[in-house]
This record gives structure tokens, C-alpha cells and sequence, in this order.
């Protein structure tokens, strides 16, 4: 990363910034060692691709339903390479795609999805307790700030929206009570729920897979599968075959053959500041380790970490070009300048901060913005993902459906309430082909940017109908 990039009071040496190495959350321990790949032709009862969140929470909630299953997780680089190591530590009860869901099955399923995930974030706690994982978890809520008329009046309908989706615990505040929790610079007014925790990833991500193998279960990584047919997961090491084959691979779904257009892989990008001393904090607030977010459309999210630095994610550059995806989580100084002006948007007191590490990854978006569980009864190919940034609770979720579709389909159960939800074996369509996705993802994200900017600039209550514009083209409302 290049020397003296612009931010606010002229050129900052950024000569300390770790740029890549996957991400700030391996800072403490490194890039972990592999576990040996597949050693040739095997065959199991689950396969499960990709050694992720979902990956290893569907080994897990298998495991502990059926002993008896034999489960191999298939892992390209190693657990955690991809957005369960690289993401913003956010554990809440955001699902994306209920709205549609309401829309196409119901306001009441709608609703019974959203208890779901309410409840999900008391799960991955109870859970990550029972196992002794240490995760840095802090359970402070969620904290959603408004910094304009525009932003505000989205805030408030945002609010009684999330109210009539029976989150009745939820709690609005104007200036002054937002700043008794966190104080942003020109807050008037925030939501917070009660259903959302801090977390360490990496942390999480290490435990979960350490319980998994306690149990069991077989990891191969250094493993790309590069097929999935069913009964088959192809890797160059050998061909694992079980009778259900199951893709948890989100935002690297598109290097599967056949799966280029699947689900967009969108990148995001954050920056982790040095840690803040007792009266930069003073200053700040923040006593509550709540998650932190805004409602700008190119929104942000930050976290207040276990060692007191704040950890910032936003997107930066949305998308490249073919779904390709990077390799050891670099992301360009610009974004790297944009993340930081942020931060000291909302923290005037901290410009001159030095940014200690700086990371990206990507996340998987299905082409209608819902995150879906699915399993094809005629083939025993299933897959969970599509989470667009929500994935740390919702892959608990889908981890939990995919097992209760598993067990109905092999006969040890019958239907159950998470089979039912609205979610469960929703189809999408494919993406655009290429130039038309790039095309269309950069200029979605162009227009969010010059919708946000407008609204600082008019200071007008209304939504900038550029974002409207946006939201149409890409397919979210």
C-alpha cells in the first residue's frame, strides 16, 4: 500500500497499515496451518463444499441430530478463508430478502422468519458457550444512526417496520439519547434492538471447527471442489460420494462450474484503527459495545473490538469484473481513504487515528437480494447462502434448516417449523452475463454514492429518487 494518502488535515503516513493478510482477525494467531487435503476417492452420507459458517454449523447440527452420519467438509483454502474470517463481527437479526418473503408468502411467515433470527442470535451465544468457544462476544444490541433529514425519516419508518414484524423490544431515540449510548456527530436520531452481539469471527470460526472434529467429522482443506453433480463433489485430489451433497460456498459460489451466475460475489471492505486510549473513548461513549451502523444507502457497519480499537466495513469497490474474487484480502487505498473519512465523519475528534490493518472480502448476493435454504429431494443436492452481509447469524439459521431438511428427506423426521419457513427452497434466477452484471452492480453502487452525497449537500427529508432508481434496477424492492 502506497505512502501519504489524503484524509481529512492533509496526507497521513500510512507506512504501519497492514494491508491483506485476509484480514486483522488473524493478526493475533497468523494464517492458521491446513489440515491434510483429501488423500483420493472416498465416500460419506454428507458432503458438505465449503468450510465456512454454514459449512460448519450444518456438520455441527448434523453431527449432534444423527451420530452415526458420516460428514466430510471439503474447504479450498482453509476453514475461514472467506467472509466467516473476514467479516464485521456482526451478530444480529437481519435476514435479507423478508420483505420479498412477505410479499410472496405472507406478512405471518414473514413474521415467524423473523423470530427466527431473533432467536437464532441466542442460539450461536448458547452455543459458543456449551462449547467453551471464547469469541470476544458481547451481547450490547444494535445501534442504527440517522445523520440527516433523509437518513432520519428512513430511520423512522425502517423503525415501525421492524415493529410490526413483532420485534416489540426494539426502542427509538432522538439527539440525545442516541448520544448517551454512542456520540456520532450530527445524530438526531437512532433504532436499537436487543438482538445483536459483538463478535471476534476468526474466533468464533475457530471454535466451531474444533467442536465440529470433536465430534467427528472430517475436514480436508487445500480442497477445491471444482463440480458438484449429484452424489458427487469433484476435487483434483479424488471424487467424494455421498447421497447428499451440500454447497455452502457463498461468495466463492462462482468458481463452481456452472455456478458463474449464480449468486453475485460483492465485495466489502473494512479498516481496523489502532486501539483508542480510555480518554479517546471518554469522548466517544460506545460503553455499551453495541454494533454500529447508519442508514445511508451505501451504508456502513463498526464494531467496538475486544482490545478497543473500531473495526469499519463498507464497499469500497462493489464488484469485479467476471466474479472473480481476490486472493489474500487486499483492498485499494481509496477505499481504504473512504472507510476512513467515515470514521471521522462520525468521529471528528479521531482524524489523525493511524488505520492498523485494512482487509476485503466478498459476500454472496442472489439476483432478488433473498438469502435462501434449499434442497432438491430428487437429486440430494442442497445449498444455504445468498446471506448479502448478514451472514453470521443467518448461517446459524440456514446451518440449523439444511439439517431439518436433510433428516425429512433421509426419513428420521417429518417437517418442522424452520422447513416451513418462507425461505426453504425459494428459487431465484440467474445473474446477467457479463458485461451487463458489472455494469449494472458499479452503477447501482454509483448511484447510492451520489444519492447519499445529495442528501448531506440538500438536507431535504425525502429519499434522494436516485436511490429509488437504484433500488428498482437491481431488483431489491
Amino acid at each position: 500500500m502506497s505512502n501519504g494518502i489524503s484524509g481529512p488535515g492533509g496526507p497521513r503516513d500510512t507506512t504501519g497499515t497492514i494491508n491483506g493478510g485476509i484480514s486483522f482477525w488473524y493478526a493475533d494467531d497468523g494464517i492458521p496451518l491446513t489440515r491434510d487435503p483429501l488423500p483420493g476417492d472416498a465416500s460419506a452420507d454428507v458432503v458438505i463444499v465449503g468450510g465456512g459458517y454454514t459449512g460448519l454449523w450444518t456438520a455441527y447440527y448434523l453431527k449432534k441430530a444423527a451420530p452415526f452420519l458420516r460428514i466430510t467438509v471439503l474447504e479450498q483454502k482453509f476453514c475461514g478463508y472467506g467472509a466467516s474470517g473476514r467479516n464485521g463481527g456482526w451478530l444480529y437479526n437481519g435476514i435479507a430478502g423478508r420483505d420479498r418473503y412477505a410479499k410472496l408468502h405472507g406478512h405471518d411467515g414473514a413474521v415467524r422468519l423473523q423470530q427466527a433470527m431473533n432467536e437464532t442470535v441466542t442460539e450461536v451465544i448458547d452455543v459458543a458457550r456449551a462449547e467453551s468457544i471464547d469469541a470476544d462476544i458481547h451481547h450490547g444490541g444494535v445501534l442504527e444512526v440517522a445523520y440527516t433529514p433523509a437518513q432520519l425519516t428512513r430511520l423512522k419508518s425502517f423503525h415501525e417496520t421492524e415493529l410490526t414484524y413483532g420485534e416489540k423490544d426494539r426502542t427509538l431515540h432522538g439527539a440525545r439519547e442516541t448520544a448517551d449510548r454512542i456520540r456520532v456527530a450530527g445524530a438526531v436520531g437512532s433504532t436499537w434492538t436487543p438482538h445483536g452481539a459483538r463478535l471476534h469471527p476468526v474466533k468464533l470460526l475457530k471454535g466451531l471447527a474444533a467442536a465440529v472434529e470433536s465430534l467427528g467429522v472430517t475436514i480436508h482443506e487445500s480442497t477445491p471442489v471444482t463440480e458438484i453433480k449429484p452424489k458427487h463433489a469433484i476435487t483434483p485430489y479424488g471424487t467424494v460420494r455421498a447421497p447428499y451433497i451440500l454447497r455452502c460456498t457463498e461468495g466463492f459460489t462462482a468458481s463452481l462450474k456452472g455456478q458463474r451466475r449464480t449468486w453475485l460475489p460483492m465485495n466489502s471492505s473494512m479498516i481496523a484503527t489502532e486501539p483508542l486510549t480510555p480518554s479517546q473513548w471518554e469522548s466517544i461513549g460506545w460503553e455499551g459495545r453495541e454494533t454500529l451502523g447508519d442508514m445511508a444507502h451505501a451504508y456502513m457497519y463498526a464494531q467496538r473490538t475486544a482490545d478497543d480499537r473500531i473495526a469499519l466495513g463498507g464497499r469500497g469497490v462493489p464488484y469485479r469484473y467476471a466474479s472473480r474474487t481476490d486472493n489474500d484480502g487486499r483492498t485499494q487505498p481509496k477505499t481504504i481513504e473512504a472507510l476512513y473519512e467515515i470514521l471521522t465523519r462520525f468521529f471528528p475528534q479521531l482524524a489523525g487515528l493511524r488505520v492498523d490493518h485494512a482487509w476485503s472480502g466478498v459476500l454472496g448476493v442472489p439476483r432478488d437480494w433473498c438469502a435462501t435454504v434449499t434442497l432438491d429431494r430428487s437429486t440430494g443436492l442442497g445449498w444455504a447462502g445468498g446471506y448479502v452481509g448478514s451472514g453470521v447469524a443467518t448461517a446459524n439459521l440456514a446451518a440449523r434448516t439444511l439439517r431439518d431438511l436433510v433428516q425429512q428427506d433421509s426419513g428420521q423426521s417429518g417437517p418442522t417449523d424452520l422447513t416451513t419457513l418462507p425461505w426453504a427452497n425459494h428459487k431465484v434466477r440467474k445473474w446477467e452475463p457479463e458485461p451487463f452484471r458489472w455494469l449494472g452492480v458499479h452503477g447501482m453502487y454509483a448511484t447510492y454514492y451520489a444519492a447519499d452525497r445529495r442528501e448531506l449537500t440538500t438536507h431535504t427529508a425525502d429519499s434522494s429518487r436516485l436511490a429509488t432508481w437504484a433500488d428498482r434496477v437491481a431488483g431489491r424492492h
